[in-house]
């Protein structure tokens, strides 16, 4: 009798545990949830091939300790602007209103760096001393709001 079909060897895994690639037994690698996800689920114990993925996505700012603040600390959070920046702005932050220019910036306080050219009168809510000096020493004036002390 003559042999007309032969029985080809399956190429799948073949041997002892077959099909669960080292996790022990089929029903305990199946599932999605033992693969992990997109994000940085995995990124654990054995978690050395994500790296480059978490330095790429996330900036080298991942891994390690970034410092402590003390709950006592609170960032201050004032609103601050330079007289050389009003200078630049002049047209943006105020009016002119017979040759001054009337700025009001009640939420900022304002610092000194850069030269005063016009007649300034700011509405502010601080102002450093030597910003003060400048707007008066141009004839202007910084208005801040006065503190009525309670006695």
């Amino acid at each position: 009798m003559i042999k007309t079909h032969k029985t080809k060897k399956s190429k799948g895994m073949r041997g002892n545990g077959m099909g669960t690639h080292g996790w022990g037994a089929r029903k305990k690698h199946k599932k999605t949830g033992h693969r992990g996800g997109k994000g940085m689920s995995g990124s654990g114990k054995r978690g050395d091939q994500k790296k480059t993925l978490i330095t790429k996505l996330y900036g080298n700012k991942y891994f390690g300790k970034q410092g402590i603040t003390s709950r006592g600390t609170k960032r201050d959070t004032r609103q601050r602007i330079n007289l050389q920046t009003i200078e630049i702005n002049l047209e943006k932050y105020g009016k002119k209103i017979g040759g001054k220019f009337e700025i009001d910036l009640k939420r900022y306080k304002i610092l000194g760096q850069g030269e005063v050219k016009n007649k300034l009168i700011i509405k502010a809510k601080e102002a450093s001393k030597s910003a003060i000096d400048k707007v008066k020493e141009k004839g202007g004036e910084i208005i801040l709001p006065t503190v009525e002390k309670i006695q």
